[in-house]
């Protein structure tokens, strides 16, 4: 290869250029320039000069070695920087580390693109901030200190020096700040005496990249005589952090048949170290595919961006063709951008080819039998398809359709979700004697539409030939229920009606022959050859059997057949009202006490079993032939209530006083009841009852029971 120009560098030795005397700064370890800027070649050209770097211990430089931070360069022991190979591309910093047994030191070495010179050179390699200048005479002169990171003992090491010219006699340095006196506590300490700034633990720049102290100068007593003045402590990152990736677990879809260059996902990874270096600079690539069909570079990762794309034909990235339609990649970031001397960290990408509707359902076979018997509902047949499509996917499930063959909608068809199979029902009861075949047109489609621009077959269809089977069914009663209204209390034998069944086996010569099913009060039978109902006891409305004034019995039509059929009818007997009931009264049974100034004994109230118009209003009578006149009296309150009362005190005993109650019908009806009176001895509000031979029940709880019912029948 032909040598090229060697590139011109210039290196200024001071921010600002200003005469200093001997007298005014001592030697202050370290470079002398801390900062420089590397104009961008089109190549580095290997072991040809770059620049000179210029260091100093103060104690003549014995044993000095340099540490460069990228592998591609390295420094001569006389300060020349070259390139150990040819290079057309670092990162934007370098730095070199000095380091002797008396002073040790830290340069950056900034990289700038050709397009950024501009003005004088003094613009263009300009020290940084972290040069040391002097403000004026006797003051505290510092300079900006770097450290790298992971330095390992021994500790305490000095990493720079404060000078002040001219400090008066018995004057010190103080150091203050975030690693002095606050936490993290005694990281720095400087020399009182000397100026000396040393470290004394190993430092981390991902926990703390820079520290900020202050420097002063004080006198005997601790007062400050100069400053603060700050003093910045720079941590240089090490390449000590693996790029991990923090966002997993990373899972990408693309869809079958994609283009090439579908970007499927991106990954990225995160580097602790400082991201203006080479330590943090990354880079991706794929290290191993599983599996490996049909090509073992399905993939491609963007080395920067770390964007997954598909790298292969639509053709391939076919899911039905796939050995597997998932794929698990392992993604490898490096940083220092990708050199073998990066570290490395890995994730795995797990890519999922999904599934698209270009495979259109078709039937096993073109025409499916079944047979089914008449009256009978359920699935009588499962038709059977195939698909290639995934069986997790619309592009999979079936959706059956009955085109033809229908018109009862005596059929439904549903999907199975298991199988995929079309599960074809009857859902109303099918007559053999109206129709012995049916034949259904159905069609099968997937939910998700086909995709457009793939070439399918015809529109797939089945025929399903239906047989259905005679069975023998049981007579039907027509009409279902049946009714009657006849009066209560009719004679015995009386005929209520005549059934009428008649046997849907319209094909067959069948006899019908008639029973009693149910007849919870016994009161009826049925002739077994034509039907007819008549009474076997006496229909009684208010019986515990009849509700609502209607008793309900059950029939049946027994036909002919091997095996018989049997049917079930309903006769439902409405039963009207005579007055065969006579009113009772309530209660039965009074107390009043001997002395009462209250003669009101008790009040009766009357019901009855009938129905209007055969009930109330009643009439209360005492039976008077058997009572003396003008003891007792009874008088009406409403239709259903009186009150009984005496005309006079009685003596302490029981009495029997016959009621009668009559009711409203036509002819009506009456009942005679005793009513038993208990005349009581009441003193201090005791009721004493013994003597007479009477119950236990106070007048008061008596009275307060007849006015309760007196409201109840209101």
């Amino acid at each position: 290869m032909q040598p090229r120009t060697p590139l011109t560098l210039c290196v200024l030795l001071s921010q600002v250029l200003l005469v200093t005397s001997a007298d005014d700064l001592e030697c202050t370890p370290g470079f002398q320039q801390k900062v420089l800027h590397i104009h961008q070649p089109a190549e580095f050209i290997e072991d040809q000069p770059v620049l000179n770097l210029t260091f100093s211990d103060c104690k003549g430089n014995e044993k000095l070695h340099y540490e460069v931070s990228s592998p591609h360069f390295k420094v001569n022991s006389d300060g020349t920087l070259v390139a150990l190979r040819n290079i057309t591309a670092v990162g934007r910093t370098l730095f070199v580390h000095a380091r002797t047994p008396h002073a040790e030191d830290m340069a950056e070495l900034v990289i700038v693109g050709g397009k950024d010179i501009q003005g004088s050179l003094q613009d263009i390699f300009k020290f940084a901030r972290t040069s040391p200048v002097p403000r004026q005479k006797r003051s505290i002169v510092v300079s900006p200190i770097l450290i790298p990171e992971n330095q390992r003992q021994p500790f305490p090491r000095d990493v720079g020096k404060v000078v002040d010219s001219d400090r008066p006699e018995g004057s010190k340095f103080r150091l203050t700040g975030k690693g002095v006196d606050q936490d993290p506590k005694g990281t720095f300490r400087i020399n009182e005496n000397t100026g000396s700034v040393s470290v004394t633990r190993t430092l981390d720049r991902e926990t703390i990249a820079t520290y900020q102290l202050y420097v002063e100068t004080t006198d005997a007593s601790g007062k400050t005589l100069e400053g603060p003045v700050p003093l910045e402590v720079i941590v240089i990152d090490q390449n000590d952090n693996r790029p991990i990736f923090r966002e997993g677990p990373y899972i990408g879809h693309v869809m079958e048949g994609s283009p090439t260059g579908t970007t499927v996902m991106r990954m990225t990874a995160f580097d602790a170290d400082d991201p203006a270096t080479d330590n943090a600079l990354l880079r991706y690539n794929i290290r191993q595919q599983t599996p490996d069909k049909p090509s073992p570079n399905m993939f491609y990762i963007d080395p920067e961006k770390g964007d997954i794309v598909t790298v292969v034909s639509p053709a391939l990235l076919d899911r039905e063709t796939l050995e597997n339609p998932k794929y698990e990649l392992i993604i490898e970031a490096q940083d220092m951008a990708g050199l073998d001397v990066g570290l490395t960290g890995t994730a795995t990408a797990t890519i999922v080819i999904d599934d698209k509707n270009d495979h259109s359902p078709k039937f096993t076979k073109k025409e499916f039998q079944a047979t089914v018997e008449e009256g009978a509902v359920g699935v009588i047949v499962n038709l059977t398809v195939e698909d290639k499509d995934d069986p997790t996917t619309g592009a999979w499930r079936a959706a059956y359709t009955i085109i033809n063959g229908n018109p009862g909608q005596s059929f439904e068809i549903h999907t199975n979700p298991q199988t995929n199979e079309g599960m074809l029902s009857v859902v109303k009861p099918l007559d053999y004697e109206i129709s012995a075949f049916h034949t259904l047109l159905i069609k099968v489609e997937n939910e998700d539409p086909l995709v457009p621009d793939v070439s399918y077959g015809p529109s797939s269809t089945a025929t399903v030939h239906i047989t259905v089977l005679d069975v023998n069914e049981g007579p039907v009663f027509y009409p279902d229920p049946m009714m009657v209204t006849k009066q209560e209390n009719i004679s015995v034998g009386s005929v209520l009606l005549t059934v009428n069944a008649t046997d849907p086996d319209s094909l067959q010569h069948q006899t019908i022959r008639y029973s009693v099913y149910k007849d919870p009060a016994g009161w009826l039978s049925i002739n077994p050859i034509n039907g007819t109902v008549d009474t076997t006891a006496v229909l009684d409305r208010e019986s515990p059997f009849v509700h609502n004034s209607v008793y309900t019995a059950l029939f049946l039509a027994i036909d002919s057949g091997n095996p018989p059929a049997t049917g079930t009818g309903t006769l439902l007997i409405t039963l009207e009202d005579i007055n065969d009931n006579a009113p009772v009264i309530y209660p039965t049974v009074a107390e009043v006490c001997d002395d009462a100034r209250n003669l009101s004994v008790v009040i009766l109230g009357a019901s009855d079993k009938d129905l209007h118009p055969n009930t109330d209003p009643f009439k209360f009578e005492i039976h008077k032939q058997t009572v003396p006149d003008k003891v007792w009296k009874i008088s009406k309150i409403n239709n259903t209530h009186a009150l009984v009362s005496l005309l006079q005190n009685l003596n302490k005993a029981n009495y029997n006083l016959p009621i009668m109650v009559t009711d409203s019908g036509k002819p009506p009806m009456t009942n005679i009841t005793d009513l038993r009176v208990q005349v009581c001895s009441c003193k201090n509000s005791k009721v004493d009852c013994n003597g007479a031979g009477a119950l236990h029940l106070s007048l008061s709880l008596l009275l307060l029971f007849s006015l309760l019912s007196l409201l109840s029948g209101l």
